[in-house]
């Protein structure tokens, strides 16, 4: 990816083309790395993305409308207090830097006319977002820099703000070719390398991309004569004539440039987008989601796991004192020996040797004794030994059965928080596992909020198709949702999403069956397998056990198709 300085710029040359004079309605904070604003004009109305996370530090416009927290942070209310109702009245970007400086104009706390600076830094782990009065002093920041000696310039409320220390670094778009040449008779080592040391604002990929401009080849050794094509190539960042690239491997995007890249082959594809925002918004919104929910299931994820293994440990355990009991008959055998032959032993004695009529052949064995029993103690130590082995074999057995349940509704909840897409999701699945014991409920008491509505879908032939999110809400859409003519579908043997096919126009297609037999195996553990096995039957043969765990059912009559999940299909199939 090359999101270095000179991206930047042409970001920001689209920013103050769209937004400036604009005001700024709404500003909120979807997680800790991410700011929206929400900005309006009368020609205007759109969002401002500002992500300062350390893997993907942007600044652009933004289509997609994350989900929001129900508690605001303290640096959200802030930015609420001093942004909202200012408008940007300028953007400005330092030579070779990869940060924008937005003025806002707006009104103070008594209504008089203030000025405000919003600065976002977009420098990997050290991204930041800094808001600073008309004086330059700093009112608050997302992340706070202490007064170290480690750190080369403190970041803190009420200090003056600094720009970073800039890196002695030539700028490419004052280059020229008398220059570029002077200094590549004293250039060493591969060109791409040189050009990365030597000129700011450059990264990677776009040094490579030169080299194999200037030099035919990405491991080009610098040279001299190569100043007139680096010139050429540096005339492109000089007069902004950028063009928003899109790379990709098949349908994925996997990495974005400000112009054509030519260094990957026939290896990736490349798309012209129509904006840069739209470049980033194709680029980050499925990775940005995915990244999201990922830290916010992460705890609960690490407790439901934690909860598997012990439950599996335990039934490795309960397996072994299963098959121990199982052998008991010897233990009554033993007793009846030794019942049989009373009056030939007496108290002290460790063994006793005596004729087994059980064998054909009469043949002697050793039973083992207690000293300190009488021999009628030790026939009815035997005898209770086989009952209590028998009682503990009825026992484990349930013990077993309820333990494999578990494990199997364990696995349903982990593979639901793989697939979850939004806060709600995440709360849904918590209020379940804490209703059945399994976490504590954390959760301050406040008004209900509507569930959540099972996934929509339709069919190519227009039949409607829902996909349940969670256990609990699997159980509403098979048990009280859905007809008892509508065909039910669910991944065989595997954890997964209940589905379900509106039957009420008559009986789906075979087309349509396969469509949402691919959605049954997508919403599964299986979704990366090939000829996934799904079992389909109609919802009245889908009963739930007595006592069973939310989502887990049972059912007779059916069929199974074999399909294999795509993602393309899957998302043509969403409404």
């Amino acid at each position: 990816m090359a999101f270095d300085a000179v991206f930047l710029t042409a970001v920001a040359d689209e920013l103050r083309e769209t937004i400036l004079d604009t005001r700024i309605d709404k500003v909120q904070q979807p997680d800790r790395f991410t700011v929206l604003l929400s900005v309006r004009s009368r020609d205007y109305n759109g969002k401002l993305l500002l992500s300062l996370s350390p893997s993907a530090a942007r600044v652009h416009l933004t289509e997609t409308a994350p989900e929001n927290p129900a508690q605001p942070s303290m640096f959200c209310m802030l930015l609420r207090k001093h942004l909202t109702g200012s408008r940007i009245t300028n953007i400005e970007q330092p030579p070779m830097e990869r940060l924008l400086d937005f003025t806002l104009d707006g009104t103070n706390e008594f209504g008089e006319p203030c000025r405000r600076h919003l600065i976002a830094e977009l420098m990997g782990r050290g991204a930041n977002l800094i808001l600073c009065g008309e004086d330059g002093r700093i009112i608050d920041c997302l992340r706070r820099i202490e007064l170290d000696p480690a750190q080369k310039r403190p970041v803190l409320p009420g200090l003056y703000y600094l720009l970073p220390p800039l890196p002695e670094r030539y700028d490419p778009a004052q280059a020229d070719a008398a220059q570029l040449r002077r200094l590549l008779e004293k250039a060493e080592g591969p060109l791409a390398a040189w050009l990365q040391r030597t000129f700011g604002g450059l990264s990677p990929m776009i040094c490579r991309e030169i080299a194999l401009f200037a030099g035919g080849d990405i491991d080009a050794l610098a040279e001299p004569a190569q100043a007139e094509k680096i010139g050429a190539w540096f005339s492109l960042i000089r007069e902004r004539r950028f063009s928003p690239m899109l790379l990709c491997e098949g349908r994925t995007p996997k990495a974005f440039a400000y112009c054509e890249i030519f260094q990957y082959g026939d290896y990736l594809t490349q798309r012209r987008c129509g904006s840069f925002s739209e470049l980033l918004d194709a680029f980050y919104a499925s990775r940005d989601r995915e990244d999201r929910m990922r830290t916010r299931t992460q705890a609960l994820h690490k407790t439901v796991s934690t909860l598997l293994k012990r439950t599996e440990r335990k039934l490795q355990n309960q397996r072994e004192e299963l098959a121990s009991a199982v052998d008991r008959e010897h233990l009554r055998r033993m007793g009846d020996l030794l019942k049989a032959n009373l009056h030939t032993l007496s108290r002290g004695q460790k063994t006793a040797r005596v004729v087994d009529f059980y064998d054909p052949e009469l043949r002697e064995v050793t039973v083992p004794l207690s000293e300190l029993l009488s021999p009628q103690q030790n026939a009815e130590k035997y005898y209770k030994e086989y009952a209590k082995a028998k009682t503990a074999e009825k026992v484990l057995t349930e013990q077993i059965a309820h333990g494999e349940a578990e494990c199997a509704y364990f696995e349903a909840v982990l593979e639901e928080l793989q697939r979850a897409e939004t806060e709600k999701d995440v709360a849904e699945i918590r209020q379940e596992l804490a209703e059945s014991g399994y976490v504590r409920d954390t959760e301050k008491k406040k008004m209900k909020s509507a569930p959540s509505r099972p996934m929509a879908f339709r069919a190519a032939d227009g039949t409607p198709i829902l996909v349940g999110r969670n256990n609990r809400q699997n159980d509403l859409l098979t048990l009280k949702t859905a007809a008892k003519n509508d065909l039910w579908l669910h991944v065989q043997k595997q954890p997964g999403s209940h589905v379900i096919i509106d039957c009420s126009e008559g009986e789906p297609t075979d087309a349509t069956v396969t469509e949402a037999a691919m959605l049954a195996a997508w919403f599964s553990s299986a979704k990366n397998g090939q000829n996934v096995a799904v079992d389909v039957t109609n919802a009245r043969y889908v009963k739930k056990p007595t006592g069973a765990r939310p989502g887990m059912v049972i059912y007779d009559r059916y069929r199974t198709v074999f399909v294999t999940p795509d993602a393309e299909t899957v998302e043509k199939l969403r409404t």
